[in-house]
Formats: structure tokens, sequence, C-alpha cells
């Protein structure tokens, strides 16, 4: 795989990832090149307020305006993503995929005020080494599948796993019924 096909698409956990940090996860891949692969996960909200973190970028922060739990790499550190309105790619973004793209948090805001239409933030991120993802996708912890503009910027961010399984075709639609206790079938 290369990083044109991934980058800008989706992994959702699959159910062998029961327990695990990506349980139910669902993650916009940023990027996959030959040293790695990088995304942030998509429905973890948390309880802090972007506007505690990064006051000036709270006007443009998407609803729920928290910071979401990215992954488990560099909790430390933010990192943002913008839903571009229009083409190209405004200054201090870097585009990811259809109207996603990433910010550099250090633009003045209001250098990207215009362009933009919508703000997520996360602490931390989901990394791989070299060959690890494409492993994971091939031995099934993986759904690959294309990603919608609003995915990023829901505000019900904890029913994302079942809405983008539930819009696919097939046998995959059905895993969005699958249980959270298969147990308890």
């Amino acid at each position: 795989m290369t990083e044109m096909e991934l980058a800008g698409r989706l992994l959702v956990a699959t159910p062998q990832l029961k327990g695990s940090t990506f349980d139910s996860a669902v993650i916009l891949m940023l990027s996959h090149a030959d040293d790695g692969a990088l995304g942030v996960i998509l429905n973890r909200p948390s309880d802090v307020a972007v506007t505690r973190l990064l006051p000036k970028w709270d006007t443009l922060a998407s609803e729920p305006a928290v910071v979401f739990q990215g992954g488990p790499v560099g909790t430390d550190s933010a990192l943002a993503l913008v839903h571009i309105d229009g083409p190209g790619e405004p200054l201090g973004v870097r585009r990811v995929g259809g109207e996603v793209g990433i910010l550099d948090l250090d633009t003045p805001t209001e250098v990207v005020e215009p362009a933009v239409i919508g703000l997520r933030v996360f602490a931390g991120y989901a990394g791989w080494a070299p060959d690890q993802l494409d492993d994971e996708v091939g031995e099934g912890s993986w759904y690959l599948v294309d990603a919608e503009p609003r995915d990023t910027f829901r505000t019900d961010a904890p029913d994302l796993w079942r809405t983008v399984l539930r819009r696919q075709h097939g046998d995959l639609a059905l895993m969005a019924s699958f249980p959270d206790d298969p147990t308890m079938n």
C-alpha cells in the first residue's frame, strides 16, 4: 500500500481488537509511507475543553468543543484537523483527503479562520512502524473504508464505529449490529 491509498481513509477496528487500546476505534489515516503510518482516533472525546488547552482556537472548534484522545502515542502533544471550506490548501493547512486537512497550530487564527468551517483537536495519535499496519490489515484487525468529510467532525463521535459500518455494503454493514459483549448474545 502507498500513502495515496490510505491517507484520508478510515481504519475501523474489527471485533478482533476487543479489549485492546483500539477497541471500537475509527481512525482517520493522515499518512502512510515506507517509514510507517500515522492516524488519529475520531471517536474518543475527552472531558477537556479546547478553550482550556488552546484558547485561541476555541471559536473554530466543532461541537463538542473538547480535545479528543487521538491515540496512545504522543499524548502530551496536540494535533488539529480542520474542515476546509473550498478548493486549495489554506496557509498553515496540509490537505489529508477530501475536505479535511492538518492544521499547523502556530498559524495565526485570523489567517485560517476564513478558510475553514470546523476544527477538531486531538491529544496524541496512533502510529505504526514500517509494514506494521499492512500486517495488521492483512491479519484482519482493521477494516479499511472510505471516509466522509463529516466523519471527522461529528457531534455523535462515540457512535461513529456503528455509523461507519452501517453505511458499508454487504456483510460489513452487518458488523454494525455486533454486540458489545458477544457472550450476552
